[in-house]
Order: structure tokens, then C-alpha cells, then sequence
């Protein structure tokens, strides 16, 4: 068993303050991964490649045991919603928004039966909002009229639900009911291309090949344990190379800054001393809750 909550921040923390990685033994960030370096080598192998990701997903777990949704939920329905209405925004803006939308409509009988322009200027504040009111209206209607009044427990009936794909059923199926799922979000897919698990583009394509590397009882935290990483340090424009714990097992180390110093500048959330995303986070969270809206 890894350690929890603050002690693994500070343990992964150490472990960038001095440019190294987290677990004893490892070696210094930028050992190019067995298999996995540029050029010439010989190709890695099926087995290697296993054996590469699911020690990354050991190391993450060390890395974030606290790791978990960042959507603010208490039922099924609210991180349905909450899951709709995080497309094209972030999950702090969600979470901001959420509060006065469930205190005005907690049930799907209650949403569906809102005032769309009501709705619409409850929700504005995370982007797309029409759409959004259109989705979330269509979705408390099919939900109080085909499944009475219940978020459905099953992918096939979810993606049934107007404004919910894939990625929103796995959400749900793995967080309010323990259905084991992959999320393939923009940071999911971003780092699993960047340690060469697959090439693929299109999210089922990813799912699939992902899913493939790893006992299925894994696949909803590994969804966490990457997104979490990719919003803390493997960012899209700059990672933050030099402050990563798991830069001996990354074939694309070197892509973002490698210095120590400046790469523990570059590390977000909890990683970086700021508040995380939920204004309620889970217990065991070493971070700080997230301002409610219009706060400084």
C-alpha cells in the first residue's frame, strides 16, 4: 500500500523539488524508458509495453492516491449534469456554477420542467450555454419519462440521453455507480500518446487499446490518475519535464522544460501550493477547496 493524502503530495513534491523521481531506486528523469527511446532502437516490444504502462500506473497511484473525479457530486444525477456541462470549460467553472442549478432544480422532474432562458442564465457562466440548456432539458425529460425520475446504471441506456457520449456514460458508470471505464478526455488522450501506448486519435479507438493494457478493475482510476497528472505537470504546451516523478519511464521527456528550478514553477493545484477545482473536495485531498463563484 502506497502512502495517502499528504504524505504522498509531499513525498511527490520532494521528489520535483530536486528534479527526481518519487520511488527510490528510480533512475534520474530523462533515462529514456526501456524500449521506449527515439531513433534507431529496436521497436518495444507487446509485453514490454505492459509491463512499461502499468508500472507508470503503479507510479502514478503512488504519486495521487487522493486522485478522484473533479466534478462536485452527492448523486448520480448532479455528476450527469455536472458531466455535460464540463464540455468546454473547466471543472472549476462547473463546480462554481452547479450549486445554484441543483439548489433551483435537484431532480430530473424538476429540470425538466425549468424555463429554458432561466436555465440558460444559471448556467451561462460555463460557456455554450444554449446548447447546454437544450442537452440538460432533453435529458431530465428522457430521464423522467423512460427511466422514472433514475439515472440509468448501463452505457447502452445512458448514451440514449441527449448531450451524453461515451466519455459522459464512463464518467458516470465509474464514479456514482463503480461500473469500471476509461474517460477518454484531451489530457487522457494527450499523455497516453505521448508514452507511445497508442497512436490512435479518435477516443473509442484510444479506449479500446487502453483498456487493452490494463485488468479492467483499473480502468476508472487510471482514467483519474492520468488526468490528474496531465493537469498538474505533463501539460499540453509546456510540461513540466524536470519536476516529473515518472520522467524515467516517459519516452517524450525533454518535449517541456527539464530544468528542476523552472519546471516545479510550471506544476498547478495542489502540486503547486493553489487551490484544486472542487469547492468540496474529498476528504483526504492535501490541497485547498476552490473558491465559490465571484470570490477572490
Amino acid at each position: 500500500m502506497g502512502e495517502r493524502g499528504p504524505a504522498a503530495a509531499r513525498k511527490a513534491a520532494k521528489g520535483a523539488e530536486a528534479g527526481k523521481p518519487a520511488r527510490p531506486g528510480a533512475s534520474a528523469p530523462g533515462t529514456p524508458a526501456a524500449g521506449a527511446s527515439r531513433g534507431s532502437a529496436k521497436p518495444e516490444s507487446r509485453l514490454a509495453l505492459v509491463r512499461r504502462a502499468r508500472r507508470i500506473n503503479r507510479e502514478l497511484a503512488e504519486i495521487y492516491p487522493y486522485a478522484h473525479p473533479e466534478l462536485d457530486f452527492r448523486n448520480p444525477f448532479e455528476l450527469l449534469v455536472a458531466t455535460v456541462l464540463s464540455a468546454q470549460t473547466t471543472d472549476l467553472r462547473v463546480n462554481q456554477t452547479t450549486p445554484g442549478l441543483f439548489a433551483a432544480y435537484p431532480t430530473p422532474e424538476e429540470m425538466a420542467a425549468a424555463h429554458p432562458e432561466e436555465l440558460e442564465q444559471i448556467i451561462r457562466p460555463t460557456g455554450f450555454f444554449r446548447a447546454k440548456a437544450r442537452s440538460l432539458l432533453g435529458l431530465s425529460a428522457a430521464l423522467r419519462d423512460r427511466f422514472g425520475g433514475e439515472v440509468p446504471g448501463r452505457l447502452e441506456d445512458l448514451v440514449t440521453l441527449p448531450g451524453v457520449g461515451r466519455k459522459t456514460a464512463n464518467v458516470v458508470l465509474g464514479n456514482a455507480f463503480g461500473v469500471p471505464g476509461i474517460t477518454v478526455d484531451t489530457h487522457f488522450g494527450r499523455l497516453v500518446r505521448r508514452w507511445r501506448w497508442t497512436e490512435q486519435e479518435d477516443p473509442e479507438k484510444v479506449e479500446a487499446e487502453i483498456a487493452a493494457l490494463f485488468p479492467k478493475s483499473e480502468w476508472t482510476m487510471l482514467s483519474h490518475r492520468i488526468i490528474f497528472h496531465g493537469r498538474r505537470i505533463c501539460h499540453a504546451r509546456k510540461p513540466a519535464c524536470g519536476a516529473c516523478p515518472i520522467a524515467p519511464l516517459c519516452p517524450a521527456y525533454g518535449e517541456g522544460e527539464t530544468d528542476p528550478e523552472k519546471a516545479k514553477k510550471l506544476l498547478k493545484y495542489e502540486m503547486g501550493g493553489q487551490p484544486g477545482q472542487r469547492l468540496s473536495p474529498p476528504a483526504g485531498y492535501p490541497g485547498k477547496p476552490a473558491p465559490p463563484l465571484g470570490a477572490q
